[in-house]
């Protein structure tokens, strides 16, 4: 009895040691899934998903939630192929189909992500302008400050301060509370009918498609478990870090949906939004003064700064793997000049064409648009490295094969329509 007891005593302070263990390696494995889902509700996606309230209600909440396990597959291969490969993404395109795909991949990878990194610097000078601060005093601010983050030299390090910095985002789920939604109307919206014969109402699909599914976001995982050091041994973790990710993400897209659908749109059905300075002052009159322009200033900023960050850095590697020079935060400046140069150059670059001065909201769409259309050939190298180079334990179920075929065609397809929806045939 005293021996089954000591045993019994015995397996539970090893179960419980073990259940320490695995919560220590979760923590410690968590953070590129994060990080990049994070980014990827930047400037841009934030104010796609406010149009899409402002303009169709809460009708595409269930794309919100539809986009969820999507986001979930595309990630979960890239860190799959990341960590059982030890290889970015520029460098083993360029290992496996040669340096001509890879300079394809890296082209697409540098038009979305300038796109993108001009939307950010947009999206925070919309934001200083509601406070009265000019935009030339603000860009080359927050362009000095992305530039010093990344020169800690430790990967990790870099990884905190964006998501600390990411997590501001959150400040859009009071909003909601405050803006005291229609709870029936959304739940009617999400089981209801939808308008598929609206030619703008599918163009707002495509920019949401684009805006949640980046070029950018398979460079960056995928670079960024390999930075990181990650195993094999903690590639179930890794999954729940980009489970995790994917519903925040897609949480925070919803809130802004909900949230400007119950301002803006109670108010003006069918609003096409022009600017930062609008969509905020039209939460004003439901949320306070104070409390609208505060709340919706720090989630845009947070969104803006999370992924500026990491566009720069997915670019950054990508171009240091394909031209095979030192590219990683674990280096100093002078160990990879062209790395940190990359980094800096693109920010600059995206902070001169935004004190240009381009429409915001206008080129958000656009830029979401043209993510739609670069994702065939982003997604359809990403799917054949998941069906060349995974070994033997990782390789992909056929189950998972058909998801992610799946989704490609889903995706093509909307890439294809959307291309005849901007580009009509003439008629005779």
């Amino acid at each position: 009895m005293a021996n089954e007891r000591a045993f019994n005593a015995k397996t539970l302070s090893l179960s419980k040691s073990n259940s320490i263990k695995r919560l220590v390696l979760l923590f410690a494995t968590i953070g590129p899934g994060l990080t990049v889902m994070l980014a990827d509700t930047d400037a841009g996606s934030i104010i796609t998903a406010a149009q899409s309230g402002a303009q169709w209600g809460y009708k595409l909440l269930t794309l919100q939630l539809l986009l969820i396990p999507i986001l979930y597959f595309v990630q979960e291969l890239t860190i799959r192929i990341g960590i059982t490969t030890r290889r970015g993404h520029g460098e083993l395109i360029q290992e496996t189909f040669g340096t001509k795909w890879a300079w394809v991949s890296i082209s697409t990878l540098f038009l979305a992500a300038l796109g993108a990194l001009v939307t950010e610097f947009s999206g925070i000078a919309g934001i200083s302008a509601l406070f009265g601060v000019p935009q030339w005093v603000t860009v080359p601010f927050v362009a000095l400050i992305l530039i010093l983050i990344s020169s800690t030299g430790k990967y990790k390090v870099v990884e905190r301060i964006a998501i600390l910095v990411g997590l501001f985002e959150l400040a859009f789920v009071p909003a909601v509370l405050y803006a005291k939604p229609n709870y029936y109307s959304i739940v009617h919206a999400i089981v209801g009918t939808q308008p598929l014969n609206n030619h703008s109402y599918w163009l707002l699909v495509a920019a949401n498609v684009g805006a949640v599914i980046m070029p950018w976001m398979i460079f960056y995982q995928q670079g960024a478990v390999v930075d990181k050091g990650l195993s094999s041994k903690v590639i179930k973790y890794s999954r729940i870090d980009t489970a995790i990710g994917s519903v925040v993400t897609q949480i925070i897209m919803g809130c802004v949906l909900i949230l400007t659908a119950s301002t803006i749109g109670r108010v003006n059905p069918n609003t096409p939004l022009e600017n930062v300075q609008q969509i905020a002052t039209a939460l004003t009159p439901f949320l306070g003064t104070v409390t609208g322009k505060t709340l919706f200033a720090v989630g845009l900023t947070g969104a803006a700064l999370i992924a500026a960050i990491v566009v720069s850095l997915a670019s950054s590697w990508a171009f240091g793997e394909v031209l095979k020079v030192p590219c990683s935060l674990n280096n100093t400046w002078k160990e990879a000049p062209a790395f940190y140069g990359f980094y800096c150059a693109s920010i600059i670059l995206a902070s001169i064409i935004t004190l240009i001065g381009i429409p915001l909201i206008s080129l958000t769409i656009a830029i979401e648009v043209m993510n739609t259309l670069l994702l065939p050939i982003v997604m359809g190298l990403l799917l054949a490295l998941g069906w060349k180079v995974l070994p033997h334990p990782y390789q992909l179920h056929k189950w998972e094969k058909y998801i992610l075929l799946l989704i490609y065609i889903l995706v093509c397809s909307l890439g294809i329509y959307t291309l005849i929806q901007l580009f009509p045939t003439p008629t005779i």
